[in-house]
């Protein structure tokens, strides 16, 4: 078998409806099953898999699965299976070198181009050909992204509760399970009170964030700093994604660090929301950036202007969770992210799950080694699963 994907020879689409364990609550809604668009590659030197990451539904993102399906199938799949072969690596600089060796998922960006936005389904796709063109030169996704540790310290994302007993009951699950940082979704009306009441159960020294999917508005700033009482990592995105000026207003205000997460799309709106006193931390989001090559620009980025950045999560399977934690590897990760235990989300994970380790390990994940993501599509799932009839295209 070829070393080097040249070309994509096939493009399948699944859709598939996998159960959460317990409901997730946000400020932008409420979910009990994640609805999963699949993509499955096939190149002229094998398979690979990606996850895309946008929800059932528009709230969260302007992008969401029926969205993203129909684009892949209309325009994206249609581009990439009619583009010429990819030439061999040729010694031209990716991020940090890192892409010199992926011809093929480097090249996506430019075929691409034409179709305005759709970063989700455009990383959905990257995911898959990356995962194809690493298995078939035998290397991990870690030490293509260039990680430098083989265990992540792992936090766990807390949805907003029916009651604050209810809350309690749940990270205090969480803790006693080891999580190294507890995040906790709040929106107008449900923030002062339960920050208050995990941190009182943490204690002082516990890791707490918070997260408000912007849900908040500049009359809110006086609100917000008054969480500087309860010692927090970080505020994550308390306003509109476009909203540069307030968020550097309330780092003006507050002692908390603001950290943007729905405002960065890539390298260059990054170094903007810096440049710009709006955040001084960063979430990476792989999906929300077009994908993890865009993602090791971002790190890249943010590591020369010396800000921390944490990996997102979007309730992922072991599939696209696999490719996170390689990502959280790399030296710029700085703080724990979202990069949670299957069992977290899932009774049963669409690949081998995910497990919290022990003893010195305890609350981390261990960084998958195996060529591509490293993991393996469980074929059974995606058949009990799905929700729709796979999507097959080819050249």
């Amino acid at each position: 078998m070829s070393t080097t994907a040249s070309r994509i020879e096939a493009i399948e689409l699944h859709r598939i409806e996998v159960p959460l364990v317990r409901p997730f609550e946000t400020s932008f809604g409420r979910e009990t099953v994640r609805e999963v668009l699949l993509v499955h590659v096939r190149t002229d030197a094998g398979d690979g898999w990606g996850e895309c990451v946008a929800g059932r539904d528009p709230f969260y993102s302007a992008e969401y699965v029926d969205g993203a399906a129909s684009v892949i199938e209309r325009y994206l799949a249609p581009a990439l299976l009619a583009a010429p072969s990819t030439a061999p690596p040729d010694g031209e600089e990716g991020p940090g070198r890192r892409g010199a060796s992926l011809p093929l998922a480097r090249s996506l960006a430019g075929t691409l181009g034409f179709v305005a936005g759709h970063r989700m389904a455009k990383g959905a796709l990257e995911a898959a050909v990356l995962d194809a063109e690493l298995r078939a030169q035998g290397r991990s996704m870690g030490e293509a992204f260039g990680a430098v540790r083989e265990w992540v310290d792992c936090g766990v994302s807390v949805g907003i509760a029916p009651t604050l007993e209810e809350l309690l009951d749940e990270v205090t699950g969480y803790l006693e399970a080891g999580y190294r940082r507890i995040k906790l979704k709040i929106k107008p009306g449900w923030d002062v009170v339960p920050v208050a009441a995990v941190r009182e159960l943490m204690g002082r020294g516990g890791l707490l964030q918070v997260d408000a999917n912007t849900a908040y508005t500049a009359d809110d700033i006086p609100l917000l700093a008054t969480l500087d009482a309860f010692e927090l990592l970080l505020i994550e995105q308390p306003f509109a994604e476009e909203d540069l000026a307030t968020h550097a207003r309330l780092a003006a205000a507050c002692e908390t660090p603001v950290c943007l997460d729905e405002s960065i799309l890539d390298a260059a709106t990054a170094v903007d929301a810096i440049e710009r006193g709006s955040t001084s931390v960063v979430n990476i989001k792989p999906g929300r950036m077009g994908g993890y090559l865009e993602a090791l620009r971002v790190h890249d980025a943010c590591r020369e202007l010396d800000v921390p950045v944490w990996c997102g999560g979007m309730l992922e399977t072991g599939l696209g969770r696999a490719a996170n934690v390689a990502l959280a590897a790399l030296p710029g990760f700085l703080l724990p992210g979202d990069t949670s235990a299957s069992d977290r989300y899932y009774a049963d994970d669409l690949t081998e799950p995910f497990v919290l380790g022990e003893g010195e390990h305890r609350g981390q994940l261990k960084v998958p080694d195996p060529p591509g993501t490293g993991v393996t599509v469980r074929p059974e799932l995606v058949r009990d699963w799905a929700s729709r009839r796979p999507v097959q295209l080819a050249r």
